[in-house]
C-alpha cells in the first residue's frame, strides 16, 4: 500500500514538472517568434538605408566592426 502511495506521489510530481517544462518552452517558442520578427525588421530596415543611401552597403561592415570591437 505504501509503494502505490509513494508512487502515486511521484507521479505527480513529475506530472507537475512536465508541466512547468512545457510552460517554459512555450515561453521560449514566443522570444524566438519575437527574434524572428525583429530579424525580419532589421533586413528590411537595411534594404531601406540601402536603397536611400547608397554608401551604406559599404560603410556598414565597417560600422559593425567598430560596435563588435567596444563590447
Amino acid at each position: 500500500m505504501k509503494d502505490l502511495i509513494s508512487l502515486k506521489e511521484k507521479v505527480a510530481l513529475i506530472e507537475s514538472e512536465i508541466k512547468i517544462i512545457s510552460e517554459k518552452f512555450d515561453e521560449m517558442n514566443k522570444k524566438v517568434d519575437k527574434i524572428g520578427e525583429l530579424n525580419l525588421e532589421i533586413k528590411a530596415s537595411k534594404l531601406y538605408l540601402k536603397r536611400v543611401f547608397p554608401d551604406f552597403t559599404k560603410d556598414f561592415p565597417d560600422i559593425l566592426k567598430k560596435l563588435s570591437s567596444r563590447e
